[in-house]
């Protein structure tokens, strides 16, 4: 039996390879089970939005879910490696090495460690939604261009939100979406053409365990 993997002790043990100048997209969340949707995600915007790579950024836990049922951050990292299966995705445990359960932070962390590097957030509709409810949102938005896959039916709830309506002008055409990771924050666009319904809790069963997908 193969054992689980530790969490990196040091937050540049944490951090994918990059090289400066490289365009690479982020998508956080807790990845519980990670699953074949997460995998389309990432191949998706790396075609669309021209990206050279996607790190998953495992949290240690979302603070507006509840956490029951939430597996060990080394076992979703191990299961996060297999299901990836692509070399242009990484899996990082960062949030967890420096301390932090907020997205805020990351970006704060990453601007700063990686200054040569075009980053961009990557979200599901479902989460532009609930954006507005994240800390420190407008600085998130202020500081990293978003990339926003659609997922049906959550588009028109997603577009009406607070967050999509406060960042409306910064919003690019979805033509130009290969421009995004060169353009200066606050800056995103809506993607759609995704299919994929798959969900995290749709693939939990109630005690907790991991369902096939």
């Amino acid at each position: 039996m193969q054992q689980a993997s530790t969490v990196p002790y040091s937050a540049a043990q944490a951090l994918p390879f990059y090289t400066n100048g490289m365009r690479i997209g982020l998508l956080g969340g807790s990845f519980n089970p990670p699953h074949a949707a997460h995998r389309a995600i990432s191949q998706f915007a790396l075609k669309r939005l021209q990206l050279d790579r996607v790190w998953w950024l495992l949290t240690p836990g979302n603070p507006l879910k509840n956490h029951d049922g939430l597996r060990a951050l080394a076992e979703r990292a191990d299961a996060a490696r297999r299901v990836a299966d692509d070399p242009r995705i990484d899996i990082s445990c960062l949030e967890a090495v420096i301390g932090t359960r907020y997205t805020v932070d990351t970006i704060i962390h990453l601007r700063r460690r990686v200054s040569g590097v075009h980053f961009v957030w990557i979200m599901g509709a479902d989460n532009l939604a609930q954006f507005h409810r994240w800390k420190d949102w407008r600085r998130i938005a202020s500081d990293v261009p978003i990339a926003v896959i659609d997922r049906p039916p959550q588009s028109f709830r997603a577009l009406a939100a607070p967050a999509a309506q406060a960042l409306a002008r910064y919003r690019l055409p979805e033509n130009q979406a290969t421009r995004l990771a060169d353009q200066r924050a606050p800056a995103w666009v809506f993607l759609t053409g995704m299919k994929s319904n798959l969900s995290s809790t749709g693939l939990r069963n109630p005690d907790g365990s991991w369902r096939t997908a």
